[in-house]
């Protein structure tokens, strides 16, 4: 899974109750870009907010990841496609 906070639809709006600035301690953005978690990663996150020791993950991607977008439509965001 790929975090990248500046493509998030609620950057700023769900920041505070998000899982990532507890990562980055305070930080809503990596400063090296994205942050890559695996599955197990993410099940133990899953796991810790369950357990209400940790926020979830408020992601809302504003495009789909580029492995899954289209050939044709790579560089084109979602919103602009009337999707959302």
């Amino acid at each position: 899974m790929l975090i990248d906070c500046d493509s998030c639809a609620v950057r700023d709006l769900q920041c505070g109750d998000c899982v990532v600035p507890v990562l980055l301690g305070g930080s809503a953005v990596a400063a090296d870009g994205p942050l890559q978690m695996d599955d197990g990663e993410r099940r133990a996150l899953d796991v810790l907010a369950d357990s209400g020791l940790v926020p979830r993950l408020r992601l809302v991607p504003t495009e789909l990841p580029a492995e899954l977008r289209p050939e044709s439509s790579r560089s084109v965001p979602m919103r602009s496609r009337g999707v959302s």
